[in-house]
């Protein structure tokens, strides 16, 4: 059987992604040390278990509303408009859904039309591009540069917009490269847009992990922008919830129905457990001053300065990311590919990290390293990575 004629040829013919394949490698490796996913070291707090426990003797193992429990719903919302000044409808502008992953691919499929464009920071999420195939639309990467701390500019994106130009995923703080997105710049990017028909998927799901005294700006807080604005929001970094598989999207009633008649469809709802469970971590977190999220940050950040230092002593320059827990050194200095770099590393040092091209093509001479994992581990990884830079002088 051909199976090249079978199956849909364009989704065959993305590649899978550049950050699983190292970690394949370093799952089979013993004493190597992984910079790469993105996910807390952390676990998730034991009231927030016992949640999801409670609701299984209880024997609340059935469906909910495809839209989520509605006191999780109100619960959000609430969260929303007290750290960030966005308020949405519980019943008409918020649904849960699988993680805010989900949020991405239903969002695209929900605006894209085939050969519609959607621009999107180069680098970015490595699920960006992709998900935007899938949904039968064309990529369009905007570069982000370091002398502009990797910030969208306005002018960028107003030289990147066309006719066919249908959306903007706006991903800040940023994976890979820590970047954040201040008011001033966020309030540059609405006025290119003002007078479009431009809709912004704004993913969200780093927002409470900045760094310095900042705080994040939601876009769909940006005077006239909340009209345009998808917000997608998750558990998954903030409450160290990754497998829990809990993220929820926003938006006006009119895009959202739409999402959510596809979300009705392929999913049903978001785990019951789960939802208990993030309803849980809302509440603990309000009676708390999210007490457990702050202290997730500090330690993040001495992390961050650790790896900060470390790179200055190799002669490896690097942006100070502001908000989620990459970092993303520059290290063209070592005559090495990206690819080659993140090769060698791991098989001389036995320490994981991602090439900067599994971000996009402007991520050449860079590499993504994240500080989700024990500082023991982190010094550790400096120390080696300090050896292996040494030897190209």
């Amino acid at each position: 059987m051909n199976y090249d004629r079978i199956l849909n040829a364009r989704i065959s013919a993305v590649p899978p992604s550049g950050i699983r394949k190292f970690f394949d490698v370093v799952s089979t490796m013993k004493d190597a040390i992984s910079l790469g996913v993105g996910e807390p070291d952390f676990t998730s707090q034991w009231t927030v278990n016992d949640a999801a426990i409670y609701s299984m003797r209880q024997g609340r193992t059935h469906y909910t509303a495809n839209a989520g429990l509605l006191e999780l719903r109100e619960a959000a919302c609430a969260y929303l408009e007290e750290r960030f000044g966005v308020r949405y409808d519980p019943r008409t502008e918020i649904f849960m859904t699988v993680g805010a992953s989900e949020g991405i691919d239903l969002a695209l499929r929900a605006l894209v039309e085939p050969g519609d464009e959607v621009l999107m920071p180069d680098p970015s999420y490595v699920s960006y591009s992709p998900g935007v195939v899938f949904a039968g639309g064309v990529p369009k990467p905007v570069v982000t540069r370091e002398e502009d701390e990797f910030r969208l500019t306005p002018e960028a994106l107003r030289a990147a917009v066309t006719p066919r130009t249908k959306a903007l995923i706006l991903p800040y703080p940023n994976n890979p490269t820590g970047a954040i997105m201040e008011k001033a710049h966020l309030e540059a990017i609405a006025d290119v847009l003002r007078g479009t028909d431009i809709i912004v998927i704004s993913d969200e799901i780093y927002a409470e992990l900045t760094y310095g005294g900042r705080r994040h700006v939601s876009f769909a807080s940006i005077d006239g922008m909340r009209e345009r604005t998808i917000t997608l929001n998750g558990f998954s970094k903030a409450f160290a919830m990754t497998g829990w598989r809990m993220g929820y999207a926003c938006a006006p009633a009119e895009i959202l129905r739409v999402m959510l008649k596809m979300h009705q469809y392929t999913i049903l709802c978001a785990p019951t457990a789960g939802q208990y469970a993030a309803l849980e971590a809302l509440r603990t977190g309000r009676e708390t001053d999210y007490a457990y999220v702050k202290e997730m940050v500090r330690t993040y950040d001495r992390r961050r300065r650790i790896m900060l230092d470390a790179y200055a002593q190799m002669g490896l320059p690097c942006f100070e990311p502001r908000g989620a827990f990459y970092t993303f050194p520059c290290i063209r200095k070592t005559g090495l590919t990206s690819q080659a770099f993140a090769e060698r590393l791991l098989m001389e040092q036995k320490v994981a990290c991602v090439p900067g091209t599994a971000f996009g093509e402007s991520g050449e001479g860079y590499v993504r390293c994240s500080y989700a994992t024990a500082t023991d581990k982190v010094i550790e990884a400096m120390e080696r990575m300090k050896t292996f830079v040494r030897q190209f002088g």
